[in-house]
């Protein structure tokens, strides 16, 4: 078995930043990252994906996002920095290890990769954040539709739904997104519990991440009220003319699929080709099963992202972990830093 100082679980924007960090904190790092490349889940993303925060807001630390600093970066340019991040690292960086259990074992971590390798670690930092695992919900009648039916993890490009009648499920910004440019090639509803809720992009000639960062509205203890609050979708104008434009409306949750139809709230029915499920990621942390970090529910037990019930366990890109941008570019920085300086003052064990 092998010892590492620090394991960093993914090499994906958490996971990166994290390892960069190590060094100022007192650790080696040793990345572990189930997929062929560093990245995440960014390179399974859809094509036409943007960040909803300007590039000058949207690094890790010590590296700038290139080119403009006020442009809104797609998902390859995102997967192209990730990488390149990861090339500069002074790190050991181990591909297609899949971590498959961390245990305490004699007064170490022990982690155990689906392969067979082992190491036992002073220290360990889950990055795996919340985009790992999609989060499907269970809809009436959906095991009698004869449609299509993908969550937006699958969804790539509107081409594949050319000329069908298709219905986004979810309110955030991802399913507005995508069904804005299918709305441009298909007969399109978007179907939400709620009516939308919008959030200006710019307010007063400035960006909203600008305001964020120095009015500190998005850092903890205000990010538990930020968390309560229902989800708006961040726009300049773009997505709501967009929607507009392509003809897509807004309607109520739909009460059942069945076979090939939709049934909606008044009783009508109506014959649909396809469902996208834009309802988000829940948190993919089974290799923790059985290390008694989790709680009932399977959701880590923390504080600010150190793990309360065992010694030398540390999260690093969790939703709401400390603030507002917690699972974002901009913020994985100030959390990994905040978490690895926590687990640097724990005794050695």
């Amino acid at each position: 078995m092998e010892h590492a100082d620090l394991i960093v679980i993914g090499a994906g924007q958490a996971g990166l930043a994290a390892a960069a960090l190590a060094p100022r904190h007192g650790f080696t790092p040793l990345i572990l990252e189930a997929d062929a490349e560093p990245g995440g889940a960014w390179p399974r993303y859809y094509d036409s994906l943007t960040l909803f925060s300007p590039a000058r807001y949207s690094a890790l630390p010590g590296q700038p996002f290139p080119g403009d600093p006020g442009r809104y970066p797609g998902r390859d340019e995102v997967v192209t920095y990730l990488r390149d991040y990861a090339a500069r690292l002074d790190a050991d960086i181990r591909t297609q290890t899949r971590v498959a259990s961390v245990r305490s074992e004699g007064g170490a971590l022990s982690v155990t990769a689906q392969e067979g390798a082992s190491w036992s670690a002073r220290a360990v930092v889950s990055a795996t954040g919340n985009y790992e695992a999609p989060d499907l919900p269970c809809l009436s009648g959906q095991e009698t539709f004869t449609g299509r039916l993908v969550h937006a993890a699958d969804y790539r490009s509107p081409q594949a739904f050319a000329g069908q009648r298709v219905i986004v499920v979810g309110g955030g910004n991802s399913a507005v997104q995508i069904a804005a440019e299918l709305g441009t090639v298909a007969d399109t509803t978007l179907a939400t519990r709620r009516p939308l809720a919008w959030m200006a992009q710019h307010v007063l000639g400035r960006d909203l991440h600008w305001w964020l960062k120095h009015t500190r509205l998005d850092i903890a203890p205000l990010a538990r009220w930020l968390e309560k609050v229902p989800v708006s979708v961040l726009d300049d104008g773009t997505y709501r003319a967009a929607l507009r434009s392509g003809g897509v409306n807004r309607r109520e949750m739909f009460v059942r699929l069945d076979a090939d139809s939709v049934i909606w709230s008044e009783g009508e029915r109506e014959k649909i080709d396809a469902v996208v499920l834009a309802t988000g990621y829940r948190t993919g942390l089974d290799y923790l099963a059985d290390s008694n970090a989790l709680d009932s529910e399977g959701l880590p037990l923390h504080r600010n992202g150190v793990s309360t019930t065992v010694p030398g366990l540390g999260y690093v890109g969790m939703e709401f972990q400390r603030s507002f941008s917690s699972k974002t570019l901009r913020g994985v920085g100030r959390d990994a830093a905040y978490v690895l300086n926590g687990l640097r003052r724990q005794p050695r064990r």
